[in-house]
C-alpha cells in the first residue's frame, strides 16, 4: 500500500538565490513550514530526500527543495484530513516503528563494540598464531572397489583422459565436473587423501588410495601458500563479527529477562500468510 503522494518537481527550478543574501543555516530542528501548527522540519525534507527514486538522487538541492516541502506539505494535508489509519494502515505504522526502534538499538550496540582496540584484539585472536598455510587443487576418481579403480589406472596409462573416466565413473559429487575438487587447505580433507594429494607433485600417475569413502585415483592440479590476511583485509570482517556478537549477547540478555509467549505453527493455520484479504475479514 502507498501511502506517500508522488513528488512533482518544476521543470527547470533551481530556486531563487540571490548572491548578496546571506543565506540561513538549517539543521534538523530548522521549521521550513507549519500546517495547522504541525512544523516540517529540514529533518524531514533530508529523510525524504533518501527515499526518492534513483532518477532524482542525482539533482542539485536548488531542483529538489521545492518541490519535497510541497510534497511534505500535501502529505500533511492529507493526513489531517483522515479521521482514522484504516486496520491495515495501523498495523503498517507499527511495523514501521517496531523495525526503526529495532534499528536505532542495533546501530547504537554496533558503534559500542566496534572499536578500534575490539577490532585489533579480535585480530589477535583469530590470526595471532596463524601461519601461511599450504593449499592444493586437484582432481579425483572415486570408485567402490580397488579393482576397479586398478582398472580405470590402466586405462589412464593407455592415455585415456582423465575427466572422461572421472564423468563416466566416479561415484562422487565432483564426478560431473571431471573429478575436480577445487582448491583446499589443509586439514579439509580426511587424512589419508591430504596425506596423498600432498605427495603428489613429483607423481604423474599415482597409485589408487583408499579412504573410508572408497578408492580414489588422484591427478595433482596445482599448490600454492595460502598467506595470513592482513588486518586491513580483514577490517570489515571483523567489524560485521563483533556487531553480531553484541546484537546476539544483548538479544539474549533481553529474552532471559522478558515475559515472552509465542504461538506454536502447529497450533493454527499458517496460510493466513498466503491471505491477502486478511484485513478485510
Amino acid at each position: 500500500m502507498a501511502f506517500a503522494a508522488a513528488l512533482t518537481l518544476p521543470v527547470g527550478f533551481a530556486g531563487a538565490q540571490d548572491a548578496d543574501t546571506p543565506q540561513a543555516e538549517v539543521t534538523a530542528e530548522t521549521v521550513l513550514a507549519t500546517v495547522d501548527g504541525t512544523n516540517i522540519t529540514g529533518g524531514h525534507l533530508l529523510l525524504m530526500r533518501g527515499q526518492l527514486p534513483q532518477q532524482y538522487q542525482g539533482l542539485p538541492p536548488g531542483q529538489l527543495y521545492q518541490g519535497l516541502l510541497q510534497q511534505a506539505i500535501s502529505q500533511t494535508l492529507l493526513g489531517d484530513a483522515v479521521d482514522a489509519l484504516t486496520p491495515e494502515a495501523q498495523v503498517a505504522l507499527e511495523n514501521q516503528k517496531r523495525a526503526l526502534r529495532a534499528e536505532v538499538a542495533m546501530q547504537a550496540l554496533s558503534e559500542e563494540a566496534v572499536t578500534e582496540a575490539a577490532l585489533q584484539k579480535a585480530y589477535a585472536l583469530r590470526y595471532g598464531d596463524a601461519k601461511p598455510a599450504k593449499e592444493y587443487r586437484a582432481a579425483h576418481i572415486l570408485v567402490e572397489t580397488e579393482e576397479v579403480a586398478a582398472a580405470l589406472r590402466a586405462e589412464l596409462e593407455a592415455g585415456a583422459e582423465f575427466a572422461a573416466l572421472a564423468q563416466e565413473h566416479s561415484t562422487g559429487p565432483s564426478g560431473p565436473k571431471g573429478g575436480d575438487l577445487g582448491w583446499f587447505a589443509q586439514g579439509t580433507m580426511v587424512a589419508d587423501f591430504e596425506e596423498a594429494v600432498a605427495a603428489l607433485e613429483s607423481v604423474e600417475l599415482p597409485k589408487p588410495v583408499e579412504t573410508q569413502f572408497g578408492w580414489h585415483l588422484l591427478r595433482f592440479e596445482d599448490s600454492r601458500t595460502e598467506e595470513v590476511p592482513s588486518f586491513a583485509d580483514v577490517r570489515a570482517d571483523l567489524s560485521q563479527s563483533l556487531q553480531r556478537a553484541a546484537i546476539e549477547a544483548r538479544l539474549q540478555a533481553l529474552r532471559a529477562e522478558a515475559e515472552i509467549t509465542a504461538t506454536d505453527p502447529g497450533e493454527i493455520d499458517v496460510d493466513f500468510l498466503n491471505n491477502e484479504t486478511l484485513f478485510l475479514e
